[in-house]
């Protein structure tokens, strides 16, 4: 308060300040926290120099970014950015392993089935089950 009431900062600079320190101690994640703290500073700058709107346009380069990043050719933020509703099913809630039945799209494969219908429930003993039957097949 002190500050604010000399003219040193403004009461959204606190708040940023505040805010962004209480998520650095609540990241679980090593790697996450450096992130996170990596952009405070410019997000602290923007929003000691242009306030809200500073902090507002931060956070939107921050999600520009996001959006067009893509990690061995597959976009960050699959399923959203893309908009594929097959694929969301698994966003938020993961069903089970065997409801999971085909490879995802954004792959490419040749294949589309993951597991064959006889074997989609049992999928640990399926693999090992799968594999004999296919080396059986080759010989």
């Amino acid at each position: 308060q002190a500050a604010v009431s000399a003219g040193f900062s403004s009461p959204i600079t606190i708040v940023i300040v505040a805010l962004t320190t209480i998520g650095s101690f609540a990241t679980p994640a090593y790697n996450a926290a450096i992130a996170l703290r990596m952009l405070r500073f410019p997000i602290l700058i923007l929003a000691g120099t242009f306030g809200l709107y500073g902090v507002m346009a931060g956070l939107i380069l921050i999600m520009n970014h996001l959006l067009f990043l893509e990690s061995f050719g597959v976009p960050y933020m699959y399923p959203i950015v893309p908009g594929n509703w097959q694929a969301m099913k698994d966003t938020l809630i993961r069903g089970p392993l065997w409801w999971m039945n085909k490879r995802p799209s954004y792959l490419q494969p040749g294949d589309r089935d993951r597991l064959p219908n006889d074997h989609a429930k049992v999928a640990g003993s399926h693999a090992l089950h799968y594999i004999d039957k296919e080396e059986s097949e080759h010989e």
